[in-house]
């Protein structure tokens, strides 16, 4: 099994959950997926920064820097930027906040973010598209050129069409019919 396989059956296993869920939209769902039980893991983690590094690389893009909307993003960011680091080609890492801090710098974006980088905008999970724009919003207004999304998991729910709507390519590693295909293979759970 290879690290892209055994990265989705640790994503099904770890993050997706069938039952009845209200998500943050507000709309209702017969499926949850808390990329961050796999995210945040230490096998995830280096899984993670393979497949999401090879992502980056199949799509012939160079960026300075990785990152997106804290929380969901922050894991994905580190791990690509950790594997980059590994694979002598090393990408930095950024978080945006949801909102400037009130302190210090009063910055919303924090980390390795510097104007005039080349950025991709990394996502746990998209539904509405609306992180990841929030985060590209961030990123274009400290002058930031941004190459592409780069979701984790796409729940295939109108979120990629509404980011290309806005401009930007985006690529998920997942759809969620690929985590359907995996419970239906071992007999819904």
């Amino acid at each position: 099994m290879n690290a892209r396989e055994r990265l989705l059956r640790l994503f099904v296993e770890r993050s997706f959950q069938l039952g009845d869920f209200t998500l943050s939209s507000g709309r209702k769902s017969d499926f949850y997926i808390d990329c961050r039980t796999t995210t945040m893991s230490a096998e995830g983690q280096v899984l993670l920064g393979e497949v999401g590094l090879d992502a980056i690389e199949a799509a012939d893009l160079v960026p300075d820097v990785v990152g997106g909307l804290t929380m969901g993003a922050d894991p994905i960011a580190y791990a690509i930027a950790g594997e980059s680091f590994r694979r002598g080609r090393p990408i930095q890492a950024f978080s945006v906040r949801k909102r400037p801090k009130r302190h210090g710098t009063g910055q919303r974006i924090e980390g390795c973010f510097e104007s005039g980088a080349r950025v991709v905008v990394v996502e746990d999970v998209i539904t509405t598209g609306g992180s990841a724009l929030q985060a590209c919003e961030a990123v274009k207004a400290e002058q930031g050129t941004i190459l592409m999304v780069l979701a984790a998991v796409d729940r295939q729910e109108g979120g990629r069409e509404m980011i290309e709507q806005a401009g930007y390519r985006v690529e998920s590693l997942y759809g969620v019919d690929e985590f359907r295909q995996v419970l239906q293979g071992a007999g819904e759970r």
